[in-house]
């Protein structure tokens, strides 16, 4: 979203602020690129907070804040972020749509945060463009937009359109588009500044509570996935689950089958799995070590095991592990 970091003027961002927009996730977004331009002593960002209408903007916690121009007046942008938290609200389709469309959307990042995702789609911005939104939001998202490619990642970057589910996942988001054009170093340094200890990547799912997936009249179910969670490194068999949440093992392969369309092996597996593809991502821990936390007796039963699921080996997949590159206008 822009250009390198030796340019001559700095990128202007926009941030369309929608009624009831998250403080928090209009505060973490300013606030990287603030602390990037604090980092790099000098301007390398600057932000301007728009709506519709140039009115204040009623935010999520109640607090009015003023925005500087209206989304039709504003200056020409490298990129717009849209800021929303929830889709319910009532937004003037027809304000948006001609003032989106007056920015040259073609060309224009554009980036929706938290629910923006959603307005994003209602103006046809993200037709064949893979995009995410806020867990809760998912199922009627995927519903309502079939041309959109839909994923419960954490954040999307497919060429000029991006998503993020907002929350924390807006952190690791501005932290990968400002890596994308300043490198690793800067972005490790920048990290430093939040306290934190790694860029979540996009490809990361969000966590969607178990309940939420199912509902909540399962509880056998969410205590056997619960113990799936807990029991990573030394995994349970079927027969020991089954018993400690006190049903046969019949009962719950069937609950599994009938609510999460597969088998409890093949779940713990896929569990443990990701597990170990989170930490070759994101730690430097060794291939054995990885393979031997994650439940697997030695490091070519975990290779082969880990390249039948996703693929790649798990030498490729950290090989793989670099930082999300945005393709500049």
């Amino acid at each position: 979203m822009g250009h390198p970091m030796h340019a001559a003027k700095p990128l202007r961002y926009g941030f369309l602020l929608l009624p009831h927009a998250s403080m928090a996730d209009f505060a973490i977004a300013s606030e990287v690129l603030t602390r990037a331009n604090q980092l790099a002593e000098k301007k390398l960002y600057e932000f301007l907070p728009l709506s519709l209408n140039g009115l204040p903007v009623a935010m999520s916690n109640g607090l009015k804040l003023p925005v500087d121009l209206p989304l039709a007046y504003a200056p020409k942008l490298d990129g717009l972020f849209v800021l929303a938290d929830d889709i319910t609200i009532e937004v003037n389709l027809d304000e948006f749509l001609k003032s989106i469309s007056g920015l040259h959307t073609d060309k224009l990042p554009i980036a929706g945060i938290g629910c923006g995702s959603y307005w994003m789609a209602r103006a046809g911005l993200l037709n064949g463009f893979r995009a995410t939104i806020h867990w809760q939001e998912i199922s009627r998202f995927t519903e309502e937009f079939h041309e959109v490619i839909v994923s419960s990642n954490l954040y999307e970057i497919d060429r000029s359109r991006m998503s993020c589910a907002g929350g924390a996942a807006t952190l690791d988001f501005m932290l990968s588009l400002v890596g994308s054009l300043h490198g690793h170093e800067f972005t490790a340094r920048l990290s430093e500044m939040f306290s934190i200890e790694r860029v979540r990547p996009g490809n990361e799912r969000q966590r969607i509570p178990l309940a939420t997936r199912i509902g909540g009249s399962q509880p056998k179910l969410t205590e056997a996935v619960s113990l799936m969670e807990a029991n990573i490194e030394e995994p349970l068999t079927t027969d020991d689950i089954a018993y400690y949440v006190g049903v046969s093992r019949r009962q719950l392969e069937r609950l599994f089958k009938q609510y999460l369309s597969t088998v409890p092996s093949k779940y713990y597996l896929e569990l443990r799995l990701s597990r170990a593809r989170q930490l070759l991502q994101q730690t430097s821990k060794s291939i054995v070590q990885i393979g031997l936390a994650c439940g697997f007796s030695s490091g070519p039963h975990f290779s082969s095991t880990y390249r039948n699921h996703f693929g790649i080996t798990p030498r490729e997949e950290r090989a793989q592990r670099t930082q999300v590159v945005v393709e500049p206008r």
